[in-house]
């Protein structure tokens, strides 16, 4: 069974564990560097009040995946940007979707208006992902170069919270 709920800096190790795997093995997310779990409970630290941290995981208490949301100096102050990572080969079995739905409701709460979500254009499971939420397009960034070198185009997605 899968439970949702609130991560706190006590979950930062597996979080890492789970997010370095991702970067491991390449394609789907902008991180190209490993993250520490100390590194991890400062990122959770950040912008008290204007983000959240939300974690799903099964009996075992075994991290299956987490979403993040929080404010990001590219975007309007009624904007969050979120986050979304899946332990690999746990896609496809609702666990996005349980995240999704109550990040959507702490978004919410916190007073977002919109949800925005940049995707690398060559990560065909993260787009499919978040248009399978309700998220549009609204722009294209070219040419994005990646702290490893890597040059990718992002397409930033829109998710409205008055729906």
């Amino acid at each position: 069974m899968i439970h949702v709920r609130q991560a706190n800096p006590l979950d930062a190790r597996q979080m890492a564990e789970l997010l370095n795997e991702i970067i491991a093995k390449g394609g789907t997310t902008a991180r190209t560097a490993p993250i520490t779990p100390e590194e991890m409970q400062v990122e959770m630290r950040l912008y008290p009040g204007q983000n959240t941290w939300i974690l799903a995981e099964n009996d075992a208490a075994q991290v299956l995946g987490f979403q993040h949301i929080g404010p990001h100096p590219d975007l309007p102050p009624e904007a969050a940007d979120i986050a979304t990572f899946v332990r690999l080969g746990q896609t496809g079995l609702g666990i996005g979707s349980k995240l999704f739905e109550a990040t959507k409701a702490r978004a919410k709460r916190i007073g977002y208006k919109w949800i925005n979500a940049t995707i690398r254009a060559d990560n065909d499971s993260g787009l499919i992902y978040y248009q399978s939420k309700g998220f549009e397009d609204y722009r294209r960034i070219p040419d994005t170069v990646l702290a490893d070198g890597t040059t990718v185009d992002r397409i930033c997605k829109r998710y409205d919270l008055s729906r």
